[in-house]
């Protein structure tokens, strides 16, 4: 969940919604429109990682790829490759 304040209420009340993103994100609107989130340091930390991770994958080499299309999923985990098969959660 997460927290919509003005940015004149957030300008009011600063320290009240920094604590509050220690919580959950404080979206920042500005003419009734979103503008900003403003969020945990450690979650701003997840975030840069996972972007990182993702930004890795584009740069893999024809060899990198061709070991992971030759891996296999560990016994027991079966059920999500019948998943990717059935797209059921396939990527939009």
């Amino acid at each position: 969940m997460a927290l919509t304040v003005t940015a004149a209420a957030v300008f009011r009340n600063f320290a009240t919604y920094q604590n509050a993103a220690e919580r959950e994100p404080v979206i920042i609107t500005e003419n009734g429109r979103p503008r900003t989130v403003l969020i945990a340091y450690e979650d701003y930390l997840r975030l840069a990682r996972r972007d990182r991770r993702v930004e890795a994958t584009a740069e893999l080499s024809d060899g990198d790829i061709a070991v992971v299309e030759k891996s296999e999923m560990e016994p027991g985990l079966d059920h999500l490759n019948a998943e990717l098969l059935t797209g059921k959660h396939a990527a939009d």
